[in-house]
């Protein structure tokens, strides 16, 4: 018995250890492995607590890999049956009460979606983040009983909406528990933290988050993901501008 519980102390730390000879690029690929799919479907709540008041507002969405993604609007009335459609680098939007579609292009994309701390530009952004920048390890922090190692994000190309990232990323799970985005003079923008996590047979997941606007007044934006599947057959007819209307 000894014997077999030495060889199993012997395995536990060659893997513990192996994960921390990751490199940064390494840990930012794991991170990017929780959240991006083939396919997934996603119903979420998106709580708003802006300074005039609380909005609640719930959508379901289909997401093909990086490039395609559709959403629709369910609640509250006011919201209810608009749509979204990305396809690339480009955006449409259906509003059911003019009945028209409108492409999102240029300075519009900074703008809020649904009046939240979340921008039309950080809806496009590529989920992937090892595409668009380098990580170094920058060190280890405890966030919320949980080691993590820290990581710098350097942007790769120029024109990104954020320049530089820090992250505070779960040495076991592999989600950012905490992240800070910020323009290239070094400005805070927006921050991000984890409240909540739950797996999805072997991935790890946020439940709960918390999406804030360095720049505005408020308290954030709550993301809670009411269910989501992974890897689930998705029409093609459904990434078209057809099904806007």
């Amino acid at each position: 018995m000894k014997k077999i519980l030495c060889i199993l102390f012997v395995l536990l730390s060659a893997a513990i250890a192996g994960g921390a000879d990751l490199t940064g690029q390494e840990i930012l690929e794991r991170v990017d492995g929780n959240y991006v799919a083939e396919n997934r479907k996603i119903t979420s709540t998106m709580i708003v607590r802006g300074r005039r008041g609380t909005r609640t507002i719930q959508s379901r969405s289909w997401v093909q890999g990086v490039e395609k993604a559709f959403s629709e609007y369910l609640s509250p009335p006011r919201e209810a049956g608009t749509k979204m459609l990305k396809l690339k680098d480009e955006l449409w939007i259906y509003s059911p009460d003019s009945d028209r579609t409108i492409k999102i292009a240029g300075h519009m994309l900074r703008r809020s979606l649904m009046g939240s701390d979340i921008s039309y530009e950080d809806f496009m952004e590529d989920p992937k983040l090892s595409n668009l920048y380098e990580a170094t390890i920058l060190g280890e922090e405890t966030i919320m009983g949980r080691p993590t190692v820290i990581l710098g994000l350097t942007a790769k190309k120029d024109g990104l909406a954020y320049e530089s990232r820090k992250l505070w990323v779960d040495r076991e799970r592999f989600l950012p528990l905490r992240e800070e985005r910020y323009a290239k003079g070094g400005k805070l923008l927006k921050t991000y933290e984890i409240l909540e996590v739950f797996q999805v047979e072997d991935r790890w997941y946020p439940k709960r988050s918390i999406f804030k606007d360095a720049l505005a007044s408020g308290d954030g934006t709550e993301n809670i993901v009411d269910s989501i599947e992974f890897d689930v057959d998705i029409p093609e007819s459904v990434f078209s501008k057809a099904s806007l209307r």
